[in-house]
């Protein structure tokens, strides 16, 4: 393949004026053309966008090559669309499926980033377009690159270059492998990544005691520094036993037990955070929804229930209580998601009366979260004693990217419909691999690994070792944890992030604090000039206690609190990808 290093002469000539619009117009309709025709379920509307056929033998293209120079489309396998090319002089055709460029006078599929730029940005905005919400039936709000104000450019100007990814050992301080995978997890997570390094949570201004927050600023600092010696994630161990009792001490800890607890105190000390409809940077990267749907087998009455989610545990064994051997990711999914037959006195049908005898459970994930953590249930526990822990060594294959449609809400009832398209393409529910927990030995003497991914390099961390490694090794290893991050991220419209609020309203407290101040000594020396001229004045001002301006300021928050509420209760409603 010829890439723009090694130079195709032919395609800038195209990308240059007049031709780079038709060009450019061409190749966006083709890929779009792809990208509808995968999302059309509707048979009747799929036979509008049915498959073009071959300008040379007529038959139905499922994979078209279109010519970006006239209107013919051509089988590649017969070669008919390099013998148009050829015959007519043109010199560029696409291939629809994966937007692929080929040169006849280079006779080689050709690379160029304006190329691959426009592709990507075709392919998301068609996939945009499909996409719509369960309730209020809007389309997603369109991506937008971010483009610098002047404003931003002159603050850029006085900022230091930092490198674009960090790797970083951490020192082990007494048996808390379980802590340093988490964290290198959670330093690989790109959406923390981009929240702590655009510095939305500075440590210097924030005025909590032990905020985790703070640790994790402090963490992503040490990180992304020039210091390239291991770091000892002290006072972070040290804020965990604060925070959680059960975690505190020199023990071997579950790190899952960890991941959990670290996720609950970061979203405790993130500004802006509640307890309902909570949109902090823990809930926007993490949560996600389960519903639960129990059906009466009697009366076919169905019981729905939703609940949050920051992860979801899986089982390794199978219905008669056994290990499965050569068990994969997918079939853990399919087995959380599979039907499920509850026993005499687990279920009370709310219709019937009674205590139902036949009635079926069946799990599936109303909302994905952009961040997807699996935590496979290795250890066994008979107990409370943690030391009676038995592990399940079994290998569960997990794969690097996972489309998750199969096991949505949405997809199971899209599963069971043939005209039903609700749930938008399927590439908006494709998730890559980004790092990777590994535990070796047992609960109580194991130690902890972890993989993490930065773009196409796999690196493997060992406490303070941090060594190369490949995507083979990582997929091959025995993972406890798996994490995985959203292919094309959604944007929620008029959703605005708690920090921005909370930020927006203090802000707003402290102008108005001013202005309070200000008005009551005006008032105090005019008043005080009242009291010898005439009562009546001094009752008037006196009553002016507040001004104007901030009873408008007063009126306009509580405005947009109840708004945010409406939006935040119709974002419940929202069944979103």
């Amino acid at each position: 393949m010829e890439t723009e290093g090694q130079g195709c002469p032919h395609l800038p000539e195209y990308l240059a004026e007049p031709n780079r619009e038709v060009i450019l117009g061409k190749y966006k309709s083709v890929v779009s053309w792809h990208v509808y025709r995968l999302g059309v379920k509707n048979p009747a509307k799929r036979r509008k966008l049915s498959a073009p056929s071959c300008g040379t033998c007529d038959i139905a293209l499922a994979r078209p090559f279109a010519c970006l120079h006239c209107a013919y489309t051509g089988c590649w396998s017969h070669s008919h669309v390099s013998n148009h090319l050829d015959e007519s002089g043109h010199t560029l055709c696409a291939d629809a499926k994966t937007g692929a460029v080929f040169c006849s006078k280079c006779d080689d599929f050709i690379y160029h980033a304006t190329i691959d730029q426009v592709y990507l940005a075709s392919v998301v905005t068609a996939e945009e377009k499909q996409t719509r919400f369960q309730v209020s039936k809007k389309p997603r709000e369109p991506f937008k690159a971010w483009v610098p104000s002047g404003k931003e450019n002159e603050e850029l100007e006085g900022t230091s270059v930092v490198p674009c990814q960090g790797r970083r050992g951490l020192l082990n301080l007494g048996q808390t492998c379980f802590l340093n995978v988490v964290l290198q997890c959670l330093i690989h997570n790109p959406l923390l990544r981009n929240y702590f390094l655009s510095d939305k949570h500075n440590l210097r201004s924030c005025k909590l005691e032990n905020c985790t927050c703070c640790e994790m600023d402090k963490l992503f600092t040490e990180v992304y520094s020039e210091d390239t010696t291991p770091y000892g994630p002290i006072t972070f161990l040290s804020t965990t036993w604060r925070a959680s009792s059960e975690l505190a001490g020199y023990a071997q800890q579950d790190a899952h037990e960890f991941f959990i607890s670290a996720l609950n105190q970061i979203h405790s000390t993130s500004r802006g955070s509640t307890n309902v409809s909570c949109n902090c940077i823990i809930h926007s990267t993490f949560a996600g929804q389960l519903q639960s749907e129990v059906t009466c087998e009697k009366c076919g009455n169905v019981n729905t229930t939703v609940d949050p989610m920051l992860d979801i545990s899986l089982e390794l064994k199978g219905k008669n209580g056994g290990e499965l051997p050569n068990d994969t990711l997918a079939a853990c999914l399919r087995r959380f998601t599979q039907i499920e037959k509850l026993g005499p006195k687990e279920y009370s049908c709310g219709k019937c009366g009674k205590a139902s005898h036949e009635a079926s459970k069946r799990m599936s994930i109303r909302k994905l979260p952009p961040v997807l953590s699996f935590q496979f249930k290795r250890f066994e526990h008979k107990g409370a004693d943690k030391s009676t822990a038995r592990k399940i060594d079994s290998q569960i294959k997990f794969p690097a990217m996972i489309n998750m449609n199969p096991y949505t809400t949405l997809g199971m009832k899209e599963a069971n419909s043939e005209t039903c398209n609700m749930h938008g393409p399927s590439a908006m529910y494709d998730y890559d691999l980004f790092a990777v927990i590994n535990h070796e030995g047992q609960l109580n003497n194991g130690h902890y690994t972890n993989y993490a991914r930065y773009q196409h390099e796999w690196y493997r961390f060992d406490d303070d070792k941090v060594m190369p490694s490949t995507a083979k090794e990582c997929l091959n290893s025995g993972a406890y944890m798996c994490f995985y991050v959203k292919r094309h991220l959604d944007y929620k419209p008029y959703m605005t992030p708690s920090y921005v609020l909370t930020r927006a309203d203090e802000a707003a407290r402290e102008k108005e604090g001013e202005k309070d101040k200000d008005g009551s000594i005006r008032d105090k020396e005019k008043g005080g000039k009242s009291k010898k001229e005439d009562g009546e004045i001094v009752e008037r001002v006196e009553s002016k206690t507040i001004p104007v301006s901030a009873i408008k300021e007063r009126e306009m928050r509580e405005l947009q609190e109840k708004e945010k509420r409406e939006r935040e209760l119709e974002d419940d409603l929202l069944a979103t990808v």
